[in-house]
């Protein structure tokens, strides 16, 4: 999807300096690039509940601002508000197309195509009616991939804590409008790779750091190449990402939904374990491989979608119901 951008002027500002770095794994400076302007788009997509979307526990770079959110996707800051035509965006000149923004938020999917695949099912038509508009995100997959590891019993705000310091300390500034704090993309897999586990630990990462350290250098050498496992098929990619240090089963499926796209990667946390077992199963014992069997024959061709509407819903409105 392609959208002609509209360049809004902002005021002028200069170029800062970035200091060059000591070592490979020095702290970045706490400066971004600051710009003369922004550039804006609406994006025409209805249903999209922004804020379910961005808050649903599938990415973790995105805060509050107003009625907006900002955030960064791959190098870029944006910052997105809801209008009546749908999401309007922003984002530093020059911006050549919008489609690196257009596919981060799906917003060629269509919703109605996706929910008519649901099952009849009053627990799942509830959970839709109170998100309408919550959508997948796609992500890229290294973030994606570590973020997920850093999720590891943790709640999303301590995840976006960890995540926030690590791209502070190792991530390359990105530009940003005038006034604004430094923002800075999610750091490579090369540069973490040369980071020491005490760098990592450094940014409250506890136990994952060594397992995040040990992944960004497989990743970083190759092993696996994360660009062919779109073209695999969903066991194959699954079993390829479960070889990696700190990756078991709900992590593997996250990427592969979240990053991929892959439609029936149903991740299994404690909370669509608790969601499954109250809601479904709630006078029945049954085993793990008894919840995914479930969720893969019950759920349809888009299981995935399902499931982050059950996510969003068992934490936020069936948990006011039964705390």
């Amino acid at each position: 999807m392609r959208v002609s951008p509209v360049t809004v002027p902002r005021e002028a500002c200069e170029m800062t300096g970035l200091k060059s770095r000591m070592s490979n794994t020095s702290p970045n400076p706490t400066s971004s690039p600051r710009l003369t302007r922004v550039e804006h788009t609406t994006f025409p997509v209805r249903p999209y509940d922004l804020a379910a979307t961005l808050n649903s526990g599938q990415a973790f770079r995105w805060r509050p601002a107003g009625a907006a959110f900002e955030g960064v996707v791959g190098r870029r800051w944006a910052r997105l508000e809801p209008c009546a035509e749908g999401i309007r965006a922003e984002t530093p000149a020059p911006v050549p197309d919008w489609d690196w923004l257009a596919s981060y938020l799906q917003v060629g999917e269509r919703l109605d195509t996706v929910l008519a695949t649901f099952p009849d099912d009053p627990i799942l038509d509830d959970a839709v009616r109170h998100f309408p508009g919550l959508r997948l995100l796609r992500q890229n997959p290294w973030e994606c991939l570590a973020s997920f590891i850093l999720s590891a019993t943790k709640q999303i705000v301590q995840i976006r804590q960890m995540i926030g310091l690590l791209c502070a300390r190792y991530g390359e500034p990105v530009p940003v409008p005038m006034g604004h704090a430094p923002e800075f993309a999610f750091p490579a897999p090369e540069r973490l790779a040369q980071c020491t586990e005490a760098d990592l630990r450094a940014c409250k990462l506890g136990f994952r750091a060594p397992s995040l350290r040990a992944t960004a250098q497989r990743v970083a050498a190759g092993r696996p190449d994360l660009a062919t496992l779109a073209s695999l098929g969903l066991e194959q990619a699954r079993e390829t990402l479960l070889t990696l240090p700190g990756v078991g089963r709900k992590i593997a499926d996250c990427v592969l939904l979240f990053a991929y796209g892959f439609p029936q990667a149903f991740p299994i946390d404690v909370w669509i374990e608790r969601a499954l077992r109250r809601l479904y199963f709630p006078r029945r014992r049954v085993t793990p491989s008894g919840l995914r069997r479930f969720a893969a024959t019950h759920f349809g061709p888009r299981a995935g979608y399902a499931q982050q509407y059950l996510f969003h819903y068992i934490r936020t409105v069936d948990r006011q119901r039964f705390p």
